[in-house]
């Protein structure tokens, strides 16, 4: 594992430099997002409380989650990334967790997203992809897939990191690289660094953070050359075990209840911090209960406490006003603790904030809604916690909520 200074020398600058040359002298700052939004809202309590409360200096806060550290503009699990986020006062960072051909952890969003988030199709590893680049033709668009278990940690090392995205009209494997998003850039790209699993606890330890690990669903067929589902779990506590962590500092996260349980049995202390995912999916109606597959009583009995929710599901339409979800309401008078995902991950808002606002999109209108859905989801919801692509706006309203 690299050392902490090694991790400094190998990011662009020095860490310590970099919060002070750019987030002020406690290395913290929000930027112009936060001031933004809040332009833009409508006049009333919520933007009188927070526009008292520009001018003043950021401070971390555990409510603040950086998302994959803050890709809104920075290329996702890269040193940069959570670096950003944690400038912009996120107290606590995610490591999606999934492994190599050598079963070794790294942090990338899926174990086989390496086509969309790294430069391996214009390398010579692209031989050892799943399934190597197709060009896009008038009737099929352009595809691939390449995965971390396609690859040897030492070959993962030597990929460049991009942002997330593909442009599946191309030809060629360099044309694919484009696609990014008109909301993001890639303005900060150039020099970013992957990292694996354990050399993201000692990064996020020197930035001050705690710890959210996610064990990714593997895209291979388990067990993988002996290496089991149980192992795998078990490897993802063992790297916060080996560094000292304690358990009360990491949310450890899976959408497999199977991980979870497994974490409450094994190993009990990160047991009862882990998060057990779950998301939108069809079918489901955050007021119906008949439509929930999660069952709240039995969960919190297994020993389950917390739930991180897609925000589909905490929020509803209350005669045009947003509000909780009976499906949030349910979950917390079970003695379920709730942390939500994702704010900000769905670009502009005018056109009604797609699939993380679907329960509301008819009333989602302008970017101040992610204002709004905020307020609800910590006054209402009561959530203990915030997942952000960028991570400046859910810290400056925690910090003037004063939670």
């Amino acid at each position: 594992m690299r050392s902490l200074a090694a991790l400094a020398a190998f990011s662009l600058i020095p860490l310590a430099a970099w919060a002070e040359d750019h987030l002020g002298a406690n290395g913290y700052g929000y930027g112009p997002r936060p001031a933004f939004l809040i332009s833009r809202l409508a006049e009333g309590d919520l933007k009188s409380r927070l526009t008292s409360c520009l001018g003043q200096q950021a401070e971390p806060t555990l409510f603040s989650i950086g998302h994959r550290g803050a890709p809104m503009m920075f290329p996702e699990h890269t040193v940069q990334s959570n670096v950003a986020a944690a400038g912009m006062g996120a107290g606590i960072l995610e490591c999606d967790v999934t492994f190599t051909a050598d079963h070794e952890l790294v942090c990338r969003h899926a174990q086989n997203d390496l086509h969309t988030t790294t430069n391996i199709l214009t390398t010579d590893l692209a031989a050892k992809c799943t399934t190597g680049f197709t060009p896009a033709t008038a009737d099929t668009p352009a595809s691939a897939e390449c995965r971390t278990s396609d690859l040897t940690l030492a070959e993962f090392r030597s990929l460049a990191p991009k942002m997330d995205s593909a442009d599946t009209s191309a030809t060629t494997p360099e044309a694919y690289q484009g696609g990014v998003a008109g909301w993001r850039t890639d303005l900060y790209t150039a020099g970013s660094q992957t990292m694996t699993h354990a050399e993201s606890i000692a990064l996020f330890a020197s930035l001050g953070a705690r710890f959210t690990p996610e064990l990714k669903s593997p895209a291979v067929e388990m067990p993988h050359e002996g290496f089991t589902q149980a192992d795998y779990a078990q490897k993802m506590i063992d790297d916060y075990k080996a560094a000292g962590v304690p358990a009360s500092d990491v949310w450890a996260q899976s959408f497999n209840l199977d991980d979870v349980i497994y974490w409450i049995a094994n190993e009990p202390a990160f047991g009862a911090q882990a998060v057990y995912l779950v998301e939108w999916s069809d079918g489901f109606d955050e007021q119906n209960p008949d439509s929930w597959s999660q069952d709240f009583a039995g969960l919190k009995a297994a020993g389950v406490n917390y739930i991180g929710a897609s925000l589909n599901m905490l929020l509803t339409n209350a005669d045009g006003t947003l509000a909780a979800s009976d499906y949030a309401r349910s979950a917390r008078e079970a003695g379920i603790t709730l942390i939500a995902w994702t704010l900000e991950r769905s670009g502009p808002l005018a056109s009604g904030g797609g699939w993380y606002f679907r329960s509301v999109n008819d009333i989602i209108t302008d970017d101040s809604d992610y204002l709004v859905a905020l307020d609800v989801l910590a006054q209402d919801v009561k959530v203990a916690g915030v997942f952000s692509d960028w991570p400046a706006t859910v810290t400056f309203y925690a910090n003037c909520m004063g939670l």
